[in-house]
């Protein structure tokens, strides 16, 4: 079966309440020079890939508050029309990796634990693209480090 990948243009609008998110959606919210992903695991909960979020420190698979994955950001919906796992299913698949401490930028991130939740193929279209466009992305990395640079010095 041939993998379609969700546009940026299929994202739709922020949603407003906790309520309004459907079981194992696939969450999106910005951060400086990047999109951070999340399973949500209904109850105003989300599972995802800590990765940087703490700084210059790696985090595991967690499950946090949808205001705390959101960071204070507008959260969208990845839309994923030819998902094989979706609802509870999906959501027990994101629980059963619930503490895993394995995060790779490149092979192993937010977005790549979605993936797999929601299709059973882990990817990145964010690591796809700055592969192809090497110049987008070291602009991409810088903003990153300064970012975590400025998340280490406030918390410092």
């Amino acid at each position: 079966m041939p993998h379609h990948h969700a546009r940026q243009d299929e994202y739709r609008d922020s949603a407003s309440h906790a309520a309004d998110l459907p079981l194992g959606a696939h969450l999106v919210t910005g951060r400086h020079g990047y999109a951070h992903h999340g399973i949500y695991a209904g109850h105003g909960r989300v599972i995802h890939y800590a990765g940087f979020a703490r700084a210059l420190q790696v985090g595991p698979v967690e499950e946090t508050s949808l205001e705390a994955f959101a960071g204070g950001r507008a959260v969208s919906i990845r839309l994923e029309p030819c998902a094989r796992f979706v609802g509870q299913e999906a959501v027990a698949r994101a629980r059963s990796r619930l503490g895993e401490n394995r995060y790779r930028l490149l092979s192993n991130n937010c977005e790549h634990f979605c993936t797999w939740c929601l299709s059973g193929e882990s990817r990145s279209e964010q690591v796809e693209t700055c592969l192809r466009r090497p110049h987008a992305a070291l602009q991409t990395m810088l903003r990153l480090v300064a970012n975590l640079l400025q998340v280490s010095l406030r918390t410092a």
